[in-house]
């Protein structure tokens, strides 16, 4: 999912592109000046979407206000086309519902969304939701712990559901896995497979996809370490390997991938932290880069930073080799621009965004310019194509 994570997988009729928190997207204008879209936690104080233009010369982002009025907008995703806008609003309670919602909005020139629809998630705090290549929105909710299909319309709105599924089960964390908590929805690349980190369960539920009609398949889950809580995944870029980040150890898991079963076997795990680390941490946001050589894992808690591993790119196996400060508290979520050259990381509970320069033969981190207050931000996801 969503979050900045590069959209890899979308396309439909608009060729459309690939959440319990805030989310910043982005959307193409220019090679040098994209559109940039951040969501929030509206409980904290802002008001629903705002939206930037990222300067990838300088790596600036200039405000251009706030681009639509929703509530609680955690995770958000644009068409690849930019045309459109998709949010996850991460409520418990909507339309005299146990239920979040999904919203679709139309991007209009001057950066502001016009809201088409919105409806029920059918699940209570979707936390996370993706769109497959042929016109179909998947979202996880989190507390509700189901997972719900949408066809997308002509318009770019949000047809009714089209499925439904329940996780059932809990796992040895009586307080954070007493139920399923699904926390991402990945598509695999070849559009086959909904790929589904449940953090209550500690397993990855893989699905089969019939896109054609919106439907999940029977699924197979791949067991993780108890009490790990797995939350979100990201696909190595020759879409031989997939990485796990669990949340309540702090480990990226990394697994061989079978395309034509959605298998996973696993290779290797090994902690996002450092080796002398006492404290408390949470795990959040993973990406790879676009060159396909590094991976990003971001974590929260005592140690608020950004580790960053070398990929091998025969094995697949991981390398710490940097963990950097994000400069503030909670990043949960963290994105890397289309040009490889900045990654943005949001600190939720410190209110910015704060952007640092990569180098792209290292892979390392160096903080660059001020941060960006806005508040609670938690989610990046850049838009190619417009």
């Amino acid at each position: 999912m969503n979050l900045i994570r590069l959209v890899n997988f979308g396309s439909s009729f608009f060729l459309f592109g690939a959440v319990s928190v805030l989310c910043l997207a982005t959307a193409l204008a220019s090679d040098s000046q994209p559109l940039v879209f951040v969501g929030t936690y509206t409980t904290h104080g802002s008001k629903g979407i705002y939206a930037y233009r990222f300067d990838a010369a300088t790596g600036k982002l200039n405000s251009l206000g706030l681009a639509a009025e929703t509530p609680q907008p955690s995770f958000v995703v644009a068409s690849r086309d930019g045309k459109f806008l998709y949010a996850a609003n991460e409520m418990q309670d909507f339309d005299a519902q146990k239920s979040g919602a999904v919203s679709a909005f139309a991007i209009e020139a001057d950066g502001k969304l016009k809201l088409l629809n919105q409806l029920a998630s059918r699940g209570a705090d979707p936390a996370h939701i993706t769109l497959d290549h042929t016109g179909n929105l998947i979202a996880a909710n989190y507390t509700g712990g189901n997972i719900t299909v949408f066809p997308i319309e002509q318009n770019g709105g949000l047809g009714q559901a089209t499925d439904f599924v329940q996780h059932k089960g809990s796992s040895v964390n009586r307080e954070r896995q007493e139920a399923p908590h699904p926390h991402e929805v990945v598509m695999s690349p070849d559009n086959r497979f909904v790929l589904v980190p449940d953090l209550g369960l500690d397993e990855i539920v893989i699905y089969p996809f019939n896109s054609a009609k919106g439907k999940l398949g029977t699924a197979h889950s791949v067991k993780v370490a108890p009490g790990s809580g797995p939350r979100h995944l990201a696909f190595s870029k020759d879409e031989r390997f997939v990485y796990l980040l669990t949340e309540m150890k702090s480990e990226v898991v990394a697994y061989s991938y079978e395309k034509s079963t959605g298998g996973l076997k696993e290779l290797q795990t090994i902690s996002s932290l450092p080796a002398d680390f006492k404290g408390e941490n949470t795990g959040a946001e993973i990406e790879v880069h676009p060159s396909g050589q590094f991976l990003y894992a971001s974590n929260r808690g005592d140690n608020n930073s950004v580790a960053v591993f070398a990929i091998d790119p025969k094995s697949g196996k991981l390398k710490l080799e940097q963990i950097e400060s994000t400069q503030g508290k909670t990043p949960r979520h963290f994105a890397i621009d289309p040009t490889g050259k900045w990654l943005l990381a949001e600190n939720q509970d410190s209110d910015s965004i704060v952007i640092f320069k990569i180098d792209t033969k290292s892979g390392h981190l160096t903080a660059s310019g001020q941060p960006v207050q806005i508040g609670s931000p938690t989610c990046i996801e850049f838009v190619t194509g417009r």
